[in-house]
């Protein structure tokens, strides 16, 4: 009789990653459009129009590349990796504290998003970027005016988003397929389940994430020679005040 295997650590993280970067292909244009409007503070329409200006339907896949770099390291880490940690740390029984599925998925978010930083920063500069400049243009100029170091910028903020939006999603989607369960009687395999646990998650996670998404933009957005916050709570401050935070930046930004 052949008994079902478990998937190592490895594979799990493996097929998580592989599943985001086939994602990515299709999600990108929505991202780069986010994206740009929290960078310039643009309406959708006035964002949308921009980039077909600049290149038509494909210039909405710009730092495409950099998307599949950011899924096959950050994502591979926070979704792959959740369940051998949830189960490690005693989360894996569907009645085990709400709190240690938020833990498990803070766990790995912040981790995967240490690893995924400069990917991040990358593909922030390349969606942003209207001039033209070719993407490997950008990278070298952010190493020479930054060094490594540029590369891991906005990594305070991205490792308290990334606990943020996994431990949101990944609690909520398990507590959530526990609730499903007992009140429908399906299986926590069906796929009614798992849609409507992932369209719950989805819900709450995009609430909870927005601020620290917006802040980390604009930091991984700075131009490379120069330093407009100082920090991830200044950055924060500074764009209470739209007012402030546009004069500061005028003239300056070559991307805004």
């Amino acid at each position: 009789m052949s008994t079902s295997r478990k998937p190592s650590l490895f594979e799990s993280m493996a097929c998580g990653g592989a599943a985001a970067a086939f994602a990515v292909n299709f999600t990108h244009p929505i991202e780069l459009v986010k994206t740009r409007m929290q960078a310039s503070g643009g309406s959708i329409g006035a964002t949308m129009g921009g980039v077909m200006k600049e290149g038509g339907v494909p210039a909405f896949w710009k730092g495409l590349p950099f998307g599949w770099g950011r899924e096959l390291s950050y994502t591979s880490v926070k979704l792959g990796a959740y369940a051998p940690v949830r189960n490690a740390i005693g989360a894996g029984d569907k009645d085990a504290p709400f709190y240690l599925k938020f833990l498990a998925g803070a766990i790995t978010g912040g981790t995967g998003s240490i690893i995924g930083n400069p990917f991040d920063v990358m593909k922030t500069l390349a969606q942003t970027n209207t001039t033209g400049e070719p993407l490997g243009g950008l990278v070298t100029k952010l190493y020479a005016d930054q060094g490594i170091a540029g590369f891991y910028r906005g990594v305070q903020v991205n490792i308290i988003r990334a606990c943020i939006l996994n431990a949101t999603k990944m609690g909520v989607y398990d507590a959530t397929k526990g609730y499903v369960t007992d009140y429908t009687g399906w299986s926590r395999k069906d796929v009614k389940t798992s849609f409507i646990s992932a369209f719950v998650a989805g819900f709450f996670m995009t609430v909870t994430v927005a601020p620290s998404d917006m802040i980390r933009t604009k930091l991984m957005n700075q131009p490379t020679d120069v330093k407009l916050y100082d920090g991830f709570v200044d950055c924060a401050k500074e764009n209470c005040c739209r007012g402030r935070c546009a004069e500061s930046m005028e003239g300056i930004h070559p991307y805004l």
